[in-house]
């Protein structure tokens, strides 16, 4: 037997309020965004998200994480946030106009000491990167034609029992539908069947916003 709940307005309103109160910083970010680039803001992950990649930093003892894709900054703030005083987040985007109000939002929280921004590209700056199994930590949340990409590359410089988490890997539930075929779904759709068979990963998908797929380097 099947076994979800579906969320509406009201039990999701529900599921926020029963979490651990919002930082205000936090709350401030997601304000700017949304006042200032309207739509767009949709791209910025939900707060039951941001919540779940800190208590998760947390949990793994993680000292060192990467992000591809940090718009705005909510995620990296959730992530540098949980990480330990010494801990470092490099973040990967090409947006110098987004990114620099996350810059803002990271010196108001005190942890852009933690915070590494690259500019340009974010293969290139993967590849860049030694090859080490250096990083407990990742979140990929950029150009969905990329994400097979991103994926080999961090997962060769994870160490073992480290996590990459996926953004969007439900695309508004494009991917359980063969008719639709346009190539950020067909990627994604090829990228979730793929993970689930990867060997040398454990991954579950959960159905956190418009899904978010974690996957455990064995």
């Amino acid at each position: 037997m099947d076994k979800f709940v579906a969320l509406n307005s009201e039990l999701y309103r529900y599921v926020l309020d029963h979490c651990s109160p919002r930082p205000q910083v936090l709350e401030d970010l997601a304000a700017e965004t949304a006042n200032r680039l309207g739509p767009l803001s949709v791209m910025q992950i939900s707060p039951e998200q941001g919540a779940f990649m800190s208590l998760l930093v947390r949990l793994m003892g993680a000292r060192n994480a990467i992000e591809v894709g940090t718009f705005t900054g909510y995620s990296a703030l959730c992530v540098a946030m949980a990480l330990p005083d010494d801990g470092k987040l490099i973040c990967c985007d090409i947006n110098e106009e987004w990114t620099s109000i996350a810059q803002r939002y990271w010196e108001r929280a005190g942890v852009a000491s933690k915070i590494e921004l690259r500019l340009g590209p974010a293969i290139e700056t993967l590849k860049s990167l030694k090859e080490e199994e250096s990083f407990d930590f990742a979140f990929v949340d950029a150009d969905k034609e990329n994400y097979p990409l991103y994926y080999e590359e961090i997962l060769r410089r994870l160490r073992p029992n480290g996590v990459i988490l996926f953004d969007n890997v439900l695309w508004l539930g494009a991917v359980a539908d063969p008719a639709i075929t346009d190539p950020d779904t067909v990627t994604l759709r090829q990228l979730n069947d793929r993970l689930a068979r990867d060997p040398r990963v454990e991954v579950v998908m959960l159905p956190v916003a418009d899904g978010l797929t974690l996957a455990r380097k064995r």
